[in-house]
């Protein structure tokens, strides 16, 4: 037996990847960013397929990171991570810095930018694996990196302990981003519309 909540419990950090299609910017969030080697400075980092960002990465070979602090809002994540960028701009009518690299970056939620160009990259089923040196890097703040855990206990929104009743219907909520779905009973098909996971990962509260 597996146990997903398990799965939870590794320490991820949570970081932004920009790209771009060319013409369009497009960004996503992601949780596995690491230093490879030091001299000359690479790093890795995991993209889940199903995202636009992979496919645009694959293309353009270029990205960046912005190093998510604690003060990042539930905002942010749905916005980058909520979303598809083949739907909708993800960066439509905000205001972003720019590296040396022509691709935008977040500063008020972030403590450091990396640039970085691929050198490769490996398919791991539902994954990539890109391999990147770093062609820059900046401090933005001296704020402290959100871990995967901060977020899931400070920044994504809970239920209420009681739920208010709704006459007919039960409430499930999504325990990885706190989506409510009103229902009764919750379709074994049914997909978080925010953060694309399963029935399994709802439960129900009312």
């Amino acid at each position: 037996m597996i146990e997903k909540e398990a799965m939870y419990k590794i320490t991820y950090g949570l970081f932004m990847l920009t790209t771009t299609d060319g013409e369009k910017q497009n960004g996503c969030i992601v949780n596995t960013v690491s230093m490879l080697t030091d001299t000359p400075k690479r790093i890795v980092v995991f993209v889940n397929k199903s995202n636009y960002s992979e496919e645009l990465l694959r293309k353009t070979g270029i990205f960046n990171v912005s190093v998510l602090t604690e003060s990042t809002s539930f905002d942010v994540f749905r916005q980058f991570g909520f979303q598809s960028g083949r739907d909708v701009d993800k960066f439509e009518g905000g205001r972003y810095e720019t590296s040396e690299n022509g691709l935008y970056y977040l500063t008020d939620c972030a403590n450091a930018v990396l640039s970085a160009k691929v050198i490769d990259y490996y398919d791991y089923d539902t994954h990539t694996l890109f391999v990147a040196e770093v062609t820059e890097a900046k401090t933005l703040s001296t704020e402290k990196s959100v871990t995967y855990e901060y977020y899931q206990s400070y920044i994504k929104p809970r239920p209420n302990a009681e739920p208010p009743k709704t006459e007919g219907k039960g409430k499930w909520v999504c325990k990885i981003c706190g989506y409510v779905h009103e229902g009764e009973e919750l379709p074994e098909d049914f997909i978080c519309p925010w953060c694309k996971h399963p029935a399994e990962d709802f439960e129900k509260v009312g």
